[in-house]
């Protein structure tokens, strides 16, 4: 039997030479494919959250597998609705978000292997939303990259996009490229699973099971035949001529200084200068040309259109159009703009995006470099939106809900939503109006430690002010730092702050983590060996799972259980167990011991 990444190989060619899967059904009887699958979402936060029901990965184990695989050989292998729960969005509405099944997981995790394999190849450079190696930041530089001379932005935003897609019209996209039946009614099975409200059922008639490991990979798939309508009609029709020809007033008060200088006149030169200056340097009305760029991050999509507005007026209406007719989807009306380059700003994935025009900013020839170039901001109203929760009435105060935390958690605490603010606006131009946000956070956390200890917030102050050096500039920082010293160990460090305010166009930010592939292998290994860390035996074997290390520790100086030793002494989230010693385990009572002991 083929390992996972040769099976994934293989369809990984025929997607890019287009040419249709068959098959693909007989795939899922693979068990290493399950056991990669394990492998990429054990570790994540919600794989010990329960769906519908009492099932995660705390339990899963070989004949788990064995048993999704025996199901799908007969088809009687049946999705679980969904547990939906809310999340709020930016705007005070709540997002709606479905939580699967351990099993169902799984099985998703499965599917999107295979057709991500396959339709990754095929899958336009113009989209970057949940793709490998893609993400928010590859998207806004390849804007700034490529779009200088940009004077209008048509930005686009689709209501309710995720609950909106049509399963027939996805089923039918489908169908075109995997010639198996039984595959597609396995997802569509998926589709119409339901899910479940206040513990009440119901059905879903459209949309995908968002919050579903496979729910992006298919909105992607659903919204590729967009892209491809875009590259292949809308681009070409709004793209002519080779360059810009120059602004005739512009020529003419070029032609009118070398005559003059030709001449010797020295009289009046300077303020034709000034008035030229005024000008642009291309002709921004030559009919002759015109450029349309596109960027797609999953739902929202940017245009950039150098052009009068009549004719981005007739983009924006012939997107609307299409996007309706034939994907049955409809644009938002409060986010679908047309925006002014150079005297407004697009709101693009959190960033402002507008171009600079700036007539006395000259390069080392006189002559105006800035201007027409893209410039990535960070928008005052997230400035102000993110100082909020740390202030009231334009001065920090003490976070209650922290004060039980030890000095060290709560650093550490601030410092995390702080860098992971800082470290997604690296790419702004302006950057350092973050600074805001520091002095405010700062504040903020020296307030919750002098309530804390019940000091003043100088005592805090002189008590953990601290320097460090910046990795990427180089320069020393102020920050507050709290130490632990450990006999015998590198101590524990917690920073808030030591991160430099510049500006970093090179900045990446993955929607994926790195993968820890050492730790994954291993585990696999170990479930493979198929005994018992505990007490050796080979029957009925599990992986206990635990939500975070810090679950192992005790508090009521008690001893440890021997699965929680070996568990931190491994520093791993992870036990290969019996079922014998798993029940044991969350009884509370001994675990059976190795016979040699």
């Amino acid at each position: 039997m083929r390992n996972a990444e040769t099976i994934l190989t293989v369809i990984r060619e025929r997607g890019q030479r287009g040419l249709p899967l068959e098959r693909v059904y007989r795939l899922l009887f693979n068990p290493d494919l399950y056991l990669r699958a394990y492998a990429r979402l054990y570790s994540n936060d919600g794989a010990m959250t329960r769906g519908s029901t009492t099932e995660t990965v705390d339990g899963m184990s070989l004949a788990k597998i064995e048993r999704i695989i025996t199901a799908l050989r007969s088809e009687r292998y049946r999705w679980k609705p969904v547990r939906r729960t809310y999340i709020p969005k930016a705007n005070g509405k709540r997002r709606p978000l479905g939580i699967p099944s351990w099993s169902d997981k799984l099985l998703q995790e499965v599917l999107r292997s295979i057709l991500e394999a396959y339709y990754e190849p095929q899958f336009s450079d113009h989209s970057h939303g949940f793709r490998p190696h893609r993400g928010c930041h590859t998207a806004l530089q390849t804007v700034e990259r490529t779009w200088k001379g940009t004077r209008w932005f048509i930005e686009g935003d689709i209501t309710s996009y995720f609950d909106t897609i049509s399963h027939e019209t996805l089923l039918t996209i489908l169908r075109r490229d995997i010639h198996d039946e039984r595959v597609i009614r396995l997802i569509g099975g998926l589709l119409a699973a339901g899910y479940l409200e206040d513990w009440r059922y119901h059905r879903t008639l459209s949309g995908t099971p968002q919050g579903g490991v496979i729910s992006p990979l298919l909105a992607n798939l659903y919204l590729h035949q967009f892209d491809q309508w875009v590259e292949t009609t809308l681009l070409p029709a709004y793209t002519r001529g080779t360059r810009q020809r120059r602004h005739p007033g512009y020529s003419a008060l070029t032609d009118q200084l070398s005559r003059m200088r030709r001449k010797g006149q020295t009289a009046g030169v300077k303020a034709i200068i000034q008035q030229r200056r005024r000008l642009p340097t291309m002709d921004p009305t030559n009919p002759d040309y015109r450029r349309l760029r596109y960027i797609r991050y999953a739902d929202d999509f940017l245009l950039g259109f150098v052009g009068p507005r009549t004719e981005a007026e007739t983009i924006k209406q012939a997107i609307k159009a299409w996007i309706t007719s034939y994907l049955g989807l409809a644009l938002s009306d409060e986010k679908t703009l047309i925006t002014h380059a150079s005297t407004q700003e697009a709101q693009f994935l959190g960033y402002s995006i507008s171009t600079y025009n700036v007539n006395d900013h000259l390069d080392q020839h006189r002559r105006r470099s800035l201007n027409g170039k893209i410039r990535l901001g960070v928008p005052a109203k997230i400035v102000e939106a993110k100082c909020a929760r740390y202030g009231a009435g334009g001065k920090p105060i003490h976070r209650t809900e922290l004060l039980q935390d030890s000095d060290y958690s709560i650093v550490a605490h601030y410092q995390q939503e702080y860098r992971g603010v800082v470290q997604y606006y690296l790419l702004a131009h302006n950057v350092a109006w973050l600074g805001k946000l520091q002095w405010v956070m700062r504040g903020s956390l020296l307030k919750t430690l002098a309530a804390k200890h019940q000091t003043t917030v100088m005592h805090e102050l002189r008590k953990y002010a601290a320097t460090t050096e910046d990795p990427r500039t180089g320069t020393m920082l102020k920050c507050i730092e709290v130490r632990i010293e450990r006999e015998g160990k590198a101590p524990l460090v917690a920073r808030f702050g030591g991160i430099s305010l510049t500006r970093h166009p090179q900045a990446v930010l993955n929607d994926r983590p790195p993968q820890a592939y050492s730790r994954r292998s291993e585990l696999l290994q170990r479930l493979r060996a198929d005994e018992c860390e505990l007490c050796g035996s080979r029957d009925q074997i599990e992986v206990h799972h635990i939500r975070k290390l810090a679950d192992l520790k005790t508090r009521d100086g008690q001893p440890r259980p021997e699965w929680v030793r070996r568990m931190a002494a491994r520093q791993r989230k992870t036990l290969i167990v019996c079922r014998a010693c798993h029940t044991a385990i969350h009884a509370g009572k001994p675990t059976q011991r190795r016979s040699t002991e």
